[in-house]
This record gives structure tokens, C-alpha cells and sequence, in this order.
């Protein structure tokens, strides 16, 4: 649940600012940065997921890091619209990287339905509205009104 929760807030950030986006895009972009994602995330993934694959090695888990971070970069880039909506943006990503990891189906689905019952877009904007307040008592910026995602 863990995993659904973080990767649709982050996903969801994006949808509310553009500016987020582009530095999550820019950040799976760059070798660089993303092999820090890929090796830091590789843990995380190993301990979250290990018992679904039980022959598979943390360097396996790496291996599967680089797609998962792929179709996360992937759904992160394209906005959402009247025909790709937050809800399927989430639910398909979510689907497509648990089945990665061999999760299985009523395990997807709850978690898929965990995530249903949060109210990602307030929480979301909570999340934003907190990483700005600390960027403005740093940096010297006032904040414009909540961005709200329609």
C-alpha cells in the first residue's frame, strides 16, 4: 500500500504543477540523477516486493527499477485529459508496475482501491503548499492561491 500511496502522490503532484512535472521529467531524463533514483530506489523495491519474487536478486530488482522508473517517467510527461484521467493514470500505472513485481491481482486491486479512497488531489495540494512555504522562508517568494486540479 505503501508503494501505491507514494508513486500516486507523486504522480499527482505533477497533474497540479507544471513546474513539478518538468523537474520529475527532467529528473528521469539526466543519467546521472536517474541512476541515483534507480539505485536508491532498488532497495525500497527489493524489500517491498522480495516476497512475490523470491529467486530474484537485489541487481534483478535494479533491472526491473530501470522500466518501472521508465513508465513512470512515461505517465509523469503526458498530462492527464478528458480521456486519460487521474483515476486511470493512477490505476494503469499502478496495475502495469505491480504486475513487474508479480503482486497479484486482489492484491492490486486493494491497493488500487486504497489509493481510490484518499483524497490524492487534496493531499496533494497539502504536500505542495508545504514544499512551497519552506522554498519561500528560504528563498524570499510569496505563494499565489492553492492550484486545484480540474
Amino acid at each position: 500500500m505503501i508503494y501505491a500511496a507514494e508513486t500516486s502522490l507523486q504522480m499527482t503532484l505533477t497533474e497540479l504543477n507544471e513546474n513539478l512535472r518538468e523537474i520529475y521529467v527532467e529528473a528521469y531524463s539526466q543519467p546521472h540523477i536517474a541512476e541515483y533514483i534507480y539505485q536508491s530506489t532498488t532497495n525500497k523495491l527489493f524489500a517491498i516486493f522480495g516476497s512475490y519474487m523470491p529467486g530474484y536478486s537485489l541487481s534483478d530488482f535494479y533491472e526491473l527499477e530501470i522500466g518501472s522508473a521508465g513508465i513512470m517517467r512515461g505517465y509523469m510527461s503526458r498530462p492527464c485529459d478528458k480521456y486519460f484521467t487521474l483515476e486511470k493514470k493512477l490505476d494503469r500505472f499502478l496495475r502495469m508496475s505491480m504486475s513487474a513485481y508479480n503482486v497479484p491481482k486482489d492484491e492490486q486491486d486493494r491497493a488500487v482501491a486504497f489509493v481510490e479512497s484518499l483524497d490524492i488531489v487534496s493531499t496533494a495540494n497539502s504536500v505542495m503548499q508545504k514544499l512551497f512555504e519552506a522554498l519561500a522562508m528560504k528563498f524570499d517568494f510569496t505563494l499565489s492561491q492553492k492550484n486545484n486540479l480540474n
